[in-house]
């Protein structure tokens, strides 16, 4: 039995994962697949990446091209979902910000340094021609961080994925003042160079079995049912977000590639640019 260890954020997008592995499909392949929930993001899972925690990251595009630009010895040999990440942009109920702008050189929380909610306070600004030399930040690890940060007035707006925090803002604690698609697919799956070296057959048998179950993720009966409870969501939030979300089955190309990094480099969230064979890796 092989172990892998593999990380991603306790999500919707990550249910085809705990469904494999609940049904035995890595197991009946001699692979133990040690699923980890890391709710603090793309930045933590970067860091277990490089200090070897983690041999798998289900994680954000745009946070693994930058640290893998950074030196994270690392490939990506998936897309995982090709549709972009919708952000919410989310302030305290109560707040006297009704616009994203009213919140020009305000103060954003964000999970931790090199996360996603960090890059997309970049983008963000960016797409609103805004100076992003002026953006301060929050770091406040967690959502939970995050409702104390906007409640305490330490921050002032939180980006996160729209429909992960829709209970908050149906509970009144946020809400949610425009939204900030990804300009690129939302997650990828990337591997540890060495894990990748050691044992490429392994990771091409994780990705058939779990490229078969997002296949037909959206036909397994009733899941929009088992989401909403899963995930405190109301139903019809559910079948919006499975209507927006696309899995994908391939590998990131070169010329796609070519275009994130293009673009992570224009908005200034990385200062050189890799080679696609040093980041991806096709299997």
């Amino acid at each position: 039995m092989k172990t892998v260890k593999i990380v991603g954020v306790p999500e919707h997008f990550n249910l085809p994962w705990h469904l494999c592995i609940e049904n035995g499909e890595f197991e009946a392949e001699s692979i133990d697949l040690q699923w980890k929930n890391i709710p603090e993001g793309t930045g933590k899972m970067c860091q277990m990446l490089r200090d070897g925690e983690a041999d798998i990251a289900v994680i954000l595009t745009e946070g693994i091209v930058k640290d893998i630009v950074a030196g994270n010895p690392s490939k990506i040999v998936q897309i995982y979902v090709q549709s972009p990440l919708i952000w919410g942009i989310h302030v305290a109920a109560q707040s006297n910000y009704h616009t994203v702008k009213d919140l020009k050189d305000k103060k954003v929380a964000i999970s931790r340094i090199g996360s996603g909610s960090q890059l997309m306070a970049y983008v963000n600004a960016h797409e609103n021609g805004w100076e992003t030399d002026n953006l301060q930040f929050e770091i406040i690890n967690t959502i939970d961080g995050a409702v104390e940060a906007l409640t305490n007035q330490t921050a002032d707006y939180f980006m996160w994925e729209r429909f992960m925090t829709k209970p908050l803002v149906d509970q009144g604690i946020f809400r949610r003042v425009g939204d900030c698609p990804t300009p690129w697919p939302s997650f990828v799956i990337t591997v540890r160079d060495e894990f990748l070296k050691k044992n490429p057959k392994t990771v091409e048998k994780i990705l058939e079995i779990i490229n078969k179950t997002t296949q037909d993720f959206t036909r397994i009966p009733n899941i929009d049912k088992t989401l909403s409870e899963l995930f405190n969501q109301k139903i019809e939030d559910i079948q919006e977000w499975l209507k927006l979300t696309q899995w994908s089955q391939k590998n990131l190309s070169e010329k796609a590639f070519i275009k994130i990094q293009n673009q992570l480099f224009d908005l200034g969230i990385i200062d050189k640019k890799s080679t696609f064979v040093e980041t991806v890796k096709a299997l």
